[in-house]
């Protein structure tokens, strides 16, 4: 599993509010958003999101996994711009 592409479409399930919105912004199918995010929590071995045919919210450990993958996905992407800085 690329575990920082989890991340980055986890962050995007929670700042949208569904899957079927970040699966629209990211231009892939909802149910390859569903699945990612299954996947992500088997690899963490813990639920991220509560959800139910109407609605869904953030665990406990989800809202600290969105926190932390929030703050190392803003890094990488400026470790980044930095590293494209440098060879010019």
């Amino acid at each position: 599993m690329d575990l920082f592409s989890a991340m980055r479409i986890f962050i995007r399930v929670v700042e949208r509010g569904s899957m079927s919105a970040a699966a629209r912004d990211l231009g892939i199918g909802q149910p390859a958003v569903s699945e990612r995010i299954e996947k992500l929590e088997a690899h963490l071995g813990t639920r991220l999101l509560r959800r139910n045919t109407r609605n869904m919210s953030l665990t406990q450990s989800g809202n600290v996994f969105y926190e932390r993958s929030k703050t190392a996905v803003q890094a990488a992407e400026h470790a980044q711009i930095g590293r494209a800085s440098c060879r010019e």
